[in-house]
């Protein structure tokens, strides 16, 4: 027999979305970038460290731009570990550090958990360094709370392949959901059809999967032989969601950021 069906729709943009249990809600989720610290990222070798820190910053403006909760916290980082990556807090000043007493698992730490716990929110999207115990013990603690718990694998960091390898079985075998930077973002927008769409499409091409802007690039050349480069910010956004329904476009009051949202969706007709 087939089990009960935990499916159910909200609105997300100007679109309603089907979302269940092994999906990412954005109105129940929390944020969670562990110990990504200048140190800690130094011992990283099952991805590139510089691909590494973009998906962090990706998933750090992402949250930002959906009113995700975000909280951070460092594992001592006055000593070798180094200080949290400031990017995080640069593109998202709304996220709150939570600082820890030596305790090398976050959920240790009744600080981390009381913030958790106020958002009302059961819903985790987990990513750190190292992966195989900055990610995986507060996954695996969150899990035995009565969480759920998104494992984000690119945006954490491991000292070996084997070692992430073995990590992503033990939280899987614990009962969280592995996933990636891209599909995380992908679940937290649901539609182009919002007025955000243009920041989610700059996030998506300048940190998560820089060769998007490719399609970007050959989209703005049309049919030509010789594909004609989007040269403007403004150009390369207007690129993404030809088709959606004119009546989703902002209102012309907005100014500038009317004026960047309008070319989203060009080649809409009125």
């Amino acid at each position: 027999m087939l089990g009960k069906s935990t499916s159910k729709t909200i609105t997300l943009g100007n679109s309603q979305v089907l979302k269940n249990a092994h999906m990412i809600d954005p109105n129940d989720a929390v944020m969670l970038l562990i110990d990504h610290q200048t140190g800690l990222i130094q011992l990283v070798q099952d991805i590139d460290q510089g691909q590494l820190k973009n998906n962090v910053i990706g998933l750090a403006k992402a949250a930002r731009l959906a009113n995700i909760p975000t909280f951070t916290t460092a594992s001592v980082p006055e000593g070798p570990n180094g200080p949290l990556m400031p990017e995080i807090h640069q593109v998202n000043p709304g996220a709150i550090y939570i600082p820890r007493t030596g305790q090398i698992n976050a959920w240790d730490n009744p600080e981390w958990v009381n913030a958790i716990e106020k958002t009302k929110r059961k819903t985790l999207i987990m990513a750190g360094t190292l992966t195989s115990v900055c990610m995986a013990s507060p996954a695996i603690s969150a899990i035995e709370a009565g969480y759920k718990v998104f494992c984000v694998v690119d945006a954490s960091g491991n000292h070996s392949k084997m070692a992430t390898d073995l990590t992503i079985a033990r939280v899987t075998q614990a009962g969280a959901k592995p996933i990636d930077a891209m599909a995380v973002m992908s679940e937290i927008m649901a539609t182009w059809n919002r007025e955000d769409s243009p920041q989610f499409a700059l996030i998506l091409m300048q940190h998560i999967i820089p060769r998007y802007q490719t399609l970007v690039d050959f989209k703005a050349g049309g049919a030509s032989a010789q594909p004609k480069t989007a040269n403007t910010e403004q150009e390369k956004l207007g690129l993404f969601t030809s088709g959606v329904p004119a009546s989703t476009r902002p209102a012309a009051a907005n100014n500038e950021v009317q004026e960047k949202l309008g070319l989203f969706t060009s080649g809409v007709t009125t």
